[in-house]
Parts: structure tokens; C-alpha cells; sequence
């Protein structure tokens, strides 16, 4: 379906029993919302309602041309604007990479539209701040972003050799029709630009200002990540004030949603549903 939301039109691809329990899913770069298409069948057996929604600059129909627009502020406004237009007061909220964050975001901000979070593969943004500015690990491992938020560079350097870099990024996803199914729309006209700006917005200052998570928190990660190391998920725990559970996965790279679904549902509903 297609919503209207802040002058803009997001996709939102739903499912499962139409009165479940909501669960806004909410995906990473460079992927979409096809990303949780193996994780919702096992929320919807167990009667949830979910909505995967393409996010600011991922929808053709939400993709603004000013990098100030990809702000972490208005990622979380669309999203709590996507569960007003749907009539949802709160839901369950899962997010994944940059998913994660505006679920980090959203529930810091927003407790009231957030029943539980599960965020998934990257940390708190204030720990990922902290992270950032303390751990060498860290830095190297986030190297990569210097090179996203270069405007035109980024865009050449991925999409060059028939997207050989975005295949690159993407090793581990899965088959080459899943990977063909996360490159080809980041090669429509304007759709890669769009992505990356988010790493153009993105400010230390913004990160570090998220406040402390106060609703029941699960934070899922893999231990053969490449984003993402030990010291900035750890640190995760520091910034969650509510009940909060650290599950970590072994052998798993960071693309969790794709090579792992199941486990990942049952880490999801144990969060939603503790007493289950």
C-alpha cells in the first residue's frame, strides 16, 4: 500500500491478521523492505500485524532532493507520521542497520508510539557516538562512511562495473537473485543518492543527542560484523533504562535478516511476547 504522510508517499508493504498487534519493521542501507519478506511469515503465524515500510528516499514518492532533509529528526517524524496515517497509536518496532537507528530514535523520543524495540546490528546512536570518537576499532571499522558522504564519488565508486562495489557491500545477503533484488532499484535514477544521504546528514551531535531508551529493548548482533564491533554493541546497555536483553548471534554477519530470519522472528517475539 501507499501512504501520504509529511507532503511525501511511502510504500508499506502489510501483512499478517489485520486486528494482530501492529509491528512497524523498518530496514537498513542499501536494502528496502523486501529485506524482512522471510521474517513476517513467522510473525504473522504467531498473530501479529506487520508493516514494513520503504523508508525517506528508498520510496520513489519520498525522495527530497536536500541532504538537511535526511536528518535523523525527520526520519523518525516519517515514521511516527506512517503510524498515524495507518490509525496505529504504538506498535512493536524492529529496526535493522539504519533501521535500527530511527528505532533507537523513535522509542528515545517517542516512548508512547513504541511498545517494545528490537533493534537490530547497530547500537544506541549515543553509543555508536561514543564509539565513534573513543574506540580505534571502531573508527576503522566505520572508515567506510567517509567515502559515503562524499556526493558523486560515493555514487561512481558503488555503482561502477555493473554495481560491483554495492555487490561487494551486499556479500552475504544470499543468492544472486537476492542480491539482484537489493542492487537493481539502487540503480534507478536518484534512488542511490537518496540512500547515501542519510550518511550526509548524519552528525555526531545528532547521534549523541538521542536520549535513553525507557521501553522493553532487545539489541540482536553477530559477531562476524563488519560495521559494527563489540565495544560499540556492549555499550548499548548503558543507554536502555527499561527491561533489555542483548542477544548475540554467532557466526552471522550483519546482513541478520536475510541469513538468519528465524532466529531473529524468535528473538522478536520473545521480546513482544516475554511471557510466551
Amino acid at each position: 500500500m501507499r501512504i501520504d504522510a509529511r507532503g511525501l508517499r511511502f510504500d508499506v508493504i502489510t501483512g499478517g491478521p489485520e486486528h494482530g498487534e501492529p509491528v512497524l519493521l523498518l530496514h537498513g542501507f542499501p536494502q528496502h523492505a523486501g529485506e524482512w519478506n522471510d521474517v513476517m511469515p513467522t510473525l504473522h503465524v504467531a498473530g501479529l500485524r506487520t508493516y514494513a515500510m520503504n523508508q525517506r528516499g528508498y520510496s520513489p514518492g519520498a525522495r527530497p532532493e536536500a541532504v538537511e532533509a535526511y536528518r535523523l529528526a525527520e526520519l523518525v517524524a516519517d515514521a511516527a507520521a506512517v503510524l498515524d496515517a495507518l490509525g496505529v497509536d504504538s506498535a512493536h518496532v524492529v529496526g535493522h542497520d539504519w533501521g535500527a537507528v530511527v528505532g533507537w530514535a523513535l522509542a528515545a523520543g517517542h516512548p508512547e508510539r513504541v511498545r517494545t524495540l528490537t533493534a537490530v546490528s547497530v547500537s544506541h546512536p549515543a553509543a555508536m557516538a561514543y564509539a565513534l570518537t573513543h574506540d580505534p576499532k571502531q573508527k576503522a571499522r566505520s572508515a567506510y562512511m567517509a567515502l559515503f558522504r562524499r556526493p558523486g564519488v560515493a555514487e561512481k565508486t558503488l555503482l561502477a562495473l555493473n554495481a560491483s562495489g554495492l555487490r561487494r557491500l551486499l556479500r552475504g545477503v544470499g543468492d544472486d537473485a537476492r542480491l539482484a533484488a537489493y542492487v537493481d532499484p539502487m540503480r534507478e535514477p536518484g534512488a542511490l543518492t537518496a540512500a547515501l544521504n542519510w550518511y550526509r546528514a548524519m552528525s555526531r551531535t545528532d547521534l549523541a543527542a538521542t536520549g535513553p531508551v525507557t521501553v522493553p529493548t532487545t539489541f540482536v548482533w553477530s559477531d562476524r560484523d563488519v560495521a559494527i564491533g563489540r565495544a560499540a554493541a556492549e555499550a548499548c546497555a548503558a543507554h536502555v533504562r527499561g527491561d533489555y536483553r542483548f542477544v548475540e548471534l554467532a557466526g552471522i554477519s550483519h546482513w541478520i535478516p536475510d541469513q538468519v530470519p528465524t532466529p531473529l522472528a524468535e528473538a522478536i517475539l520473545a521480546r513482544v511476547r516475554p511471557a510466551a
